[in-house]
């Protein structure tokens, strides 16, 4: 009888080992793994203006990209960028090879599925650009039906442009100039995205003759950061660097600098017409 106590207690010590053991294997170690390598490695796209691009200089600044330099400052982290479309951007974070993505992402249900999402950096609303001189025969949304819509594969904008009858034209990380004139010139009709990027790529080339749609806003919204779901402790740390940005007043200077208005808080706006890719 002694010997089989024995044995009964050998073998129930091993199996809460073994589930220790296993405890320990699933632990969440993003951050203590960044903390080490002591270096942020970030996704972003540099096309993306003003939340990712590069500058007179050729620097890579931007909303984002800037916001993400101060996010590493405050853990006292260096920072690493490389540049992706938005599927490359994805597949990084999927794969580990990037900490996470920074490129104006909006923080929406469905992505939440699919990644870990970082405290809102900016909120806003959604809208379209059309030729200044027709309006690209576009009034309302019903009129997206046979036009020609601009933008990345698989984004929610467009998604939501072929839910309303639009025909996809899609671009491959282009930049912003690119799609303006294609507008301009009636290669494409409408580009549907974030009212705030919107408009300060249209007041940065004011010799393309296209407007934002006015009185046309839709889908009240926030972006972020995006990380692999599985890693939340590095999240937390970011969440936390960034409510100490907000504190700060760091954030609501770069939203000033870069969009001429504080986007780390909501629109004065009342953005009430809800719009589903689904």
């Amino acid at each position: 009888m002694k010997k089989w106590l024995i044995g009964l207690a050998l073998v129930t010590a091993g199996v809460v080992l073994t589930a220790c053991g296993n405890k320990q294997t699933n632990a969440d170690d993003s951050w203590e793994k960044v903390k080490d390598k002591q270096e942020l490695t970030v996704v972003t796209s540099g096309t993306l203006f003003p939340s990712s691009y590069y500058d007179d200089e050729n620097k890579l600044v931007g909303y984002d990209v800037d916001v993400a330099k101060a996010v590493a400052k405050k853990l006292d982290l260096k920072i690493k960028f490389k540049e992706y479309n938005v599927d490359g951007q994805v597949t990084a974070v999927n794969r580990g090879e990037a900490d996470f993505a920074a490129n104006d992402f909006g923080l929406s249900k469905e992505r939440s599925k699919k990644f870990a999402l970082s405290s809102p950096i900016k909120h806003s609303f959604d809208s379209m650009i059309v030729r200044k001189s027709d309006n690209s025969g576009i009034h309302a949304m019903k009129d997206l039906k046979g036009k020609k819509a601009a933008g990345e594969p698989n984004t929610s904008y467009m998604k939501i442009a072929e839910k309303y009858g639009a025909k996809a034209v899609t671009y491959d990380n282009a930049t912003n100039d690119q799609y303006l004139t294609d507008v301009a010139n009636g290669r494409t009709d409408v580009i549907l995205n974030d009212y705030y990027l919107q408009k300060m790529s249209v007041a940065a080339l004011p010799d393309i003759p296209v407007k934002i749609l006015e009185d046309v806003y839709f889908n009240a919204n926030f972006t972020g950061f995006l990380f692999d779901k599985k890693n939340q402790a590095l999240k937390e740390k970011v969440n936390q660097a960034l409510a100490s940005l907000k504190k700060d007043g760091t954030l609501k200077k770069l939203s000033e600098q870069y969009f001429g208005t504080d986007v780390s808080v909501k629109p004065k706006q009342e953005i009430t017409e809800k719009v589903s890719a689904e």
